[in-house]
């Protein structure tokens, strides 16, 4: 694997993965914007403006995107997150050069139509709604809330009704030119592609992104000195849990131990928390979790839809488990199974040419370079059972816990106590 980054004259980045025994090639564009970059009365801007990239710019309608990617037998597709937004397409790599130009076409000259943007808004709010009627997707939402209290990451990264409503085409327009800048540019390939080949295939493009800086952030909150709940009550048959407990920023080196240490809680049907809460008292079909990494915070979240009447005892093996992390190292054996899962998971992963895309995009614009895969398989080889169980002793602390509950629950002050005794 040969991974090689040219940085254009403006500021916009361009980093490849060349795969030559590949048939295909994945292009992305990304840029250094997401939900946590928004004021309040902007609250799901930036997923509106992915929408409306894909409707129509001065050469192309709606369709004639679509069909300019699909007619040669790819794939488009669009995806914004916390801290950023890529577009990208598939094709076979042949078909590099009608993937840049649609890209480009897209990044630079959509139109924000005025009778598609409305189209847009109704849709979004169709989103909005889907979301809140799957228990499962709104127990995070309220998890996130609770979590980060009035401010950015707290917010759904889709917008309330109201919020939708304020945004208007110029609102739209002004923030899109604000944001999609030079210096938060990256394009990201990856495939059977000559690198330099495609530095001057995308110059044409790259110069004529507008020059500017990526914007700040504002800083999470992580104020907190007990552990916080919430229950939304819902006459639902499966009661949705979703514990989030705080963690650390992905410049943190806890953050290989962390990786290992969600394994081994919650990540596959080896972790304790599936043989403990499904095989072995039935208690729950789904149970698992999983590791969430910001600039400056992260959230380690277990999830679980169970019985309702289940709920407090589920609870209650969830906290047992977070505590013998806690009280005892894992055995060698527990130890390197983690490990063997969390790489070969990654190399299996990176066997695509769309999954090697987004490895570069995502380090780009997290880490401002390129953290290759070898490296992370040394540091996660160097981690010792002692650090797991220190990285368990410092961040399982209930002021470090919240938890959300979606379902037909009466009792809320039991779950409370749960929680707030679980560092005693």
């Amino acid at each position: 694997m040969t991974y090689q980054t040219t940085k254009m004259p403006n500021g916009v980045t361009v980093v490849t993965a060349e795969m030559p025994y590949m048939a295909s090639a994945t292009l992305g564009v990304w840029v250094g914007i997401g939900g946590r970059y928004e004021a309040e009365r902007l609250n799901g801007a930036c997923h509106f403006i992915e929408h409306m990239l894909f409707k129509g710019t001065r050469r192309r309608n709606a369709a004639e995107i679509s069909e300019a990617i699909e007619g040669i037998g790819g794939y488009l597709n669009a995806f914004t997150s916390e801290e950023s937004t890529c577009f990208y397409a598939r094709a076979s790599h042949e078909k590099l050069p009608e993937l840049v130009d649609v890209l480009g076409d897209m990044f630079l000259n959509s139109q924000f139509d005025g009778t598609e943007l409305e189209k847009e808004r109704h849709v979004i709010k169709e989103e909005v709604a889907m979301y809140q009627d799957q228990p499962h997707h709104f127990v995070q939402e309220l998890l996130n809330n609770l979590c980060w209290p009035n401010q950015p990451l707290g917010r759904s990264l889709t917008g309330t009704l109201k919020t939708l409503d304020g945004l208007s085409r110029r609102i739209l327009v002004d923030f899109h030119k604000s944001t999609y800048v030079s210096g938060a540019t990256v394009i990201a390939a990856a495939g059977r592609l000559n690198h330099e080949q495609l530095v001057r295939d995308l110059s044409r493009f790259a110069k004529k992104v507008r020059p500017g800086r990526r914007i700040p952030f504002t800083p999470a909150s992580t104020q907190q000195d007990k552990p916080r709940s919430i229950v939304f009550t819902k006459p639902i048959e499966q009661t949705q849990l979703a514990l989030g407990i705080r963690t650390c920023s992905r410049h943190d080196d806890r953050r290989f131990s962390l990786r290992l240490l969600n394994t081994i809680l919650g990540e596959n049907m080896s972790s304790r928390l599936f043989q403990t809460v499904r095989e072995d008292r039935g208690l729950a079909y789904s149970i698992y979790s999983s590791l969430s990494s910001f600039d400056d915070v992260g959230i380690l979240t277990v999830s679980a839809g169970l019985d309702p009447s289940r709920l407090q005892e589920t609870l209650q093996v969830i906290l047992d488990q977070l505590r013998m992390l806690r009280e005892k190292v894992p055995s060698q054996a527990e130890l390197r199974r983690a490990r063997d899962f969390v790489i070969g998971q990654m190399d299996l992963s990176l066997e695509s040419t769309e999954s090697q895309m987004n490895w570069l995009g995502e380090n780009l614009i997290s880490y401002g370079k390129v953290i290759s895969p070898e490296e992370v398989r040394q540091r996660l080889a160097s981690v010792t059972a002692s650090q797991i169980r220190a990285a368990a002793n410092f961040f399982f602390q209930p002021d470090r816990m919240n938890l959300a509950v979606v379902g037909s629950l009466k009792n809320k002050d039991r779950i409370q106590r749960l929680l707030e005794n679980h560092g005693r």
